[in-house]
């Protein structure tokens, strides 16, 4: 279960720039939420989805690929490390030394019971309206995967898969995985 540290009324990025690298920390809406390891499945399922998109990236010369702990920043209430984000070459200047500044063009995050509140609700809607084009949702219980596009500063549910099948990407076009590839 993820755990809201709240000594302080709210957090900001200079709160958070402070604690110790690796710290299991995101800044959610001016919270400190402390989320423990994902359990291995989670972490199957991650590398698997990591790879195919990784692989069809560098294959095709399209940007940068990159997996948890990843500091991403929007503003100063709200630095979250999704599970995997995509950067196209356009965009690979938000990359900074220290987090990247800026929306994904696409990210990837993988439930599980200490994060899927954030992940559903509080970061989806952050990952909306700063402009993240694509948002996958993956549930490795359910064997499910949800695909949202941006549209106008809003998310439309575009795709959903349980168990068997392929996902497509429209940010990555051509991208196909095969969901039983990814469970």
């Amino acid at each position: 279960m993820a755990i809201a540290i709240s000594k302080k009324k709210s957090y900001t990025y200079e709160d958070y720039a402070k604690l110790p690298e690796g710290a299991p920390y995101q800044l959610i809406g001016g919270e400190l939420v402390m989320v423990p390891a994902p359990p291995p499945y989670h972490q199957y399922v991650s590398g698997n989805i990591y790879d195919a998109i990784r692989e069809f990236v560098k294959k095709n010369d399209l940007g940068q690929v990159y997996y948890s702990p990843i500091d991403v920043y929007f503003d100063e209430v709200e630095t979250y490390q999704p599970d995997i984000i995509f950067i196209s070459t356009e965009r690979l200047n938000i990359i900074g030394e220290k987090r990247i500044e800026g929306a994904p063009d696409l990210v990837v995050e993988i439930l599980s019971p200490a994060s899927a509140y954030y992940d559903l609700r509080k970061k989806f809607r952050v990952y909306e309206k700063y402009g993240v084009k694509e948002y996958w949702i993956v549930d490795p219980e359910e064997k499910f995967i949800e695909i949202y596009q941006n549209e106008g500063g809003q998310f439309k549910l575009t795709q959903t898969k349980r168990a068997t099948g392929n996902i497509k990407s429209v940010v990555l076009r051509d991208l196909k995985i095969s969901l039983e590839k990814i469970f």
